[in-house]
């Protein structure tokens, strides 16, 4: 089902409302998929799985991975805001609900999908009251004025107002309802009599303006035009200077973000919080507090509007460039402080700035900029990677260095972080190539991309299980670890290497010596994430030489870092190891529950085990110990159980107290 109808009309609300009290009927959930904010419409699986917590992290096409992770669930899924990605949209809509008989969609758009079997709803305006009316009550606009009035002005009251006055603004503003709630926030400063002589005159006067055309939606939709221009016109010069300019941003955006993209000598830096509290008082943002302190939206409508007016003034390349900026700034810094004390506050900021991190890059791949879209691409490896989104990362690599760009420090980053970004989905072939590649374009003394080069090459010994490349390539960064250099991503991830081919090898102390430099490394700098790799690989170790509390205890840590950081292919591995700990301890029972959580993280990340031989061979050995210790029948009753959980409550059974302390207070 589509609903469409002009913007400003309570499409998504109403989308919203509906998916709540339908909720209960869908047993695989009612998930919100907001694409607004998203300008490619070939990401729009990556947006649905990103709604639906799926980080596949395979060389699988997202659409047939979304369709296989959809498959006999009964689901419901909200597309919100689609009429900028209707082509596209279509594709996908078509795609799965042809793979999944028991998917709902529900879209919001001001144009039908055009999909076969779509239900078109065309949400109307709320009623007002009849022409020649004198009493305003009794209709849905009125009521929906009263109580927007009554949040703006305490003590407001229908009964004391113009009753005239009131209906003549209902009427005016023909019952959309972005258009009262514009109207509404007005009352602050008129009263609703002056409320609605100003709007008459603004309606009377109106011509083509910026932003918002009648050729796009119904002939009511110049009721709305009208609000937006009118509320523009009461705002005050810096104001309207601001709204114009913010709406380069994507999603939502913080005020930091405002003061180094939007001000200059006409807008002065320490303006910026009045002005967005202004803005905000005035409905034209919305304020939205979070734990990492304060952040806006503005509705897409509004952003239009504003978008219009920065083209008009010829500023609207200047302030997307600025933008651009920003974010590969910002991308800059995460990448430097991702290696240290702060990389969980790094990992919750790049989070929230993902619709604007995705605008960046857009920006650079339209104007065809490959050296502005290899170098931001190439930046955010520490976010593609350690946030979750190899797929994605990989695309934007792809189209990036597609363009064309000079060998250089720019060109070896993102050829890295595509081979990183391979072996993180168990590309062997990829990884291998792009280790090539980065050795090709580098520069002979260039002691980084050396680095890079042999972590790559490393990695892909240990997926294809020869253990002479991985210990051969993994030697020299080992060596190099307590260089001067900046500790890097490439560097840990050799180390890794290398600790798990001594395991595999039955080199148990040799591994454990690598595992505690690792430790040692990342404690100096604070880094938690690939400590906790650590953790894990140590407790891989420690299974090995049978010291079954250890290995929990590693695992445990591990796991806690992992759940932190959102990290679904380190909380499989984790869960894997609590798995075989547990088999080795006797306990099948909790051993087959671990195994069914573990399958359940795995199906929503990708390849289990990342297919590296040695990981696999020991899943298997653990699901054979357990069946033949169990049977059968309980055995499949224990894996359901673990596969049905909750994955947060199945981490919480995972992280049950057991075993003795982490050795060494580590």
């Amino acid at each position: 089902m589509t609903l469409t109808g002009v913007g400003g009309v309570g499409k998504s609300r109403l989308a919203l409302r509906a998916a709540s009290e339908l909720r209960p009927g869908f047993s695989g959930g009612a998930w919100l998929v907001e694409l607004s904010p998203l300008d490619d419409g070939t990401l729009m699986p990556h947006a649905i799985a990103e709604a639906l917590r799926l980080t596949d992290q395979t060389t699988r096409p997202m659409i047939e991975v979304l369709a296989e992770h959809l498959s006999g669930r009964e689901a419901l899924l909200v597309l919100d805001t689609c009429e900028h990605l209707v082509a596209d949209c279509a594709e996908t809509v078509a795609t799965l609900l042809d793979s999944v008989p028991d998917l709902h969609i529900l879209a919001t758009s001001r144009r039908p999908l055009d999909v076969p079997g779509e239900l078109v709803v065309v949400v109307d305006p709320l009623p007002i009251p009849p022409e020649g009316a004198t009493q305003a009550g009794g209709h849905d606009s009125v009521s929906l004025l009263a109580e927007r009035a009554a949040e703006t002005v305490p003590g407001f009251e229908l009964a004391d107002q113009d009753q005239e006055a009131v209906v003549r603004l209902c009427r005016r503003l023909e019952g959309i309802p972005l258009a009262i709630e514009l109207a509404a926030a007005r009352l602050r400063e008129l009263p609703i009599e002056r409320l609605a002589d100003r709007l008459d005159d603004r309606f009377a006067t109106l011509g083509d303006e910026a932003g918002l055309g009648d050729d796009a939606d119904p002939p009511w939709h110049r009721a709305l035009r009208t609000a937006v221009g009118w509320s523009h016109e009461l705002c005050e010069p810096a104001e309207r200077l601001l709204w114009a300019r913010v709406s380069v941003f994507a999603g939502d955006f913080d005020a930091e973000a405002v003061r180094s993209v939007c001000t200059d000598e006409l807008l002065p830096e320490a303006d910026v919080g009045l002005l967005l509290d202004a803005l905000a008082d005035e409905s034209i943002l919305t304020w939205l507090p979070t734990g990492a302190g304060e952040r806006y939206r503005m509705l897409d409508t509004l952003r239009e509007y504003g978008a219009g007016w920065l083209r008009g003034l010829g500023e609207e390349e200047r302030f997307k460039q600025r933008h651009f900026e920003h974010y590969l700034t910002l991308a800059t810094k995460g990448a430097a402080g991702w290696v240290g004390p702060l990389q969980i506050a790094w990992y919750d900021r790049m989070v929230g700035e993902h619709d604007n991190l995705r605008a960046a890059m857009e920006v650079a791949l339209s104007r065809r900029d490959g050296p502005a879209a290899v170098e931001l691409a190439g930046s955010l490896a520490f976010f593609w990677y350690g946030c979750g989104h190899a797929k994605e990362g990989r695309h934007y690599l792809e189209q990036a260095m597609a363009i064309g760009v000079k060998p250089g420090k720019a060109l070896v980053q993102a050829l890295w972080a595509d081979g990183l970004l391979a072996a993180t989905q168990g590309d062997a072939d990829d990884t291998e190539a792009r280790a090539d590649d980065c050795a090709a374009v580098a520069d002979v003394d260039d002691a980084y991309a050396k680095t890079c080069v042999q972590a790559l090459r490393a990695s892909t010994g240990l997926m294809r299980g020869d253990l002479l490349q991985a210990m051969a390539e993994s030697e020299g960064p080992y060596l190099g670890r307590w260089s001067d250099e900046p500790l890097t991503l490439a560097t840990l991830l050799s180390l890794m290497v290398r600790a798990v081919t001594f395991t595999v090898e039955g080199r148990i102390e040799d591994s454990i010596t690598v595992l505690d430099d690792l430790r040692a490394l990342c404690d100096q700098r604070g880094e938690q994430s690939m400590r906790s790799h650590g953790d894990l690989l140590r407790g891989q170790a420690e299974l090995a030489s049978g010291h079954v509390a250890a290995a929990v205890a590693y695992g445990q840590a591990a796991l806690r870092t992992k759940q932190r950081l959102h990290d679904s292919f380190g909380i499989g591995l984790t869960v894997d190891l609590l798995a075989q700990a547990a088999g080795a301890a006797g306990r099948a029972v909790r051993a087959a529950r671990l195994l069914g959580l573990a399958e359940r993280v795995w199906s929503i990340n990708g390849q289990a085990q990342v297919g590296v031989p040695a990981w696999v061979a020991a899943r298997e050995a653990c699901e054979r110990q357990s069946r033949e210790t169990l049977g059968d029948n309980a055995y499949q009753v224990a894996f359901q159980t673990g596969y049905d959980s909750d994955i947060d409550a199945g981490i919480a059974f995972a992280l049950e107290p057991e075993g003795e302390d982490l050795p060494n207070g580590a």
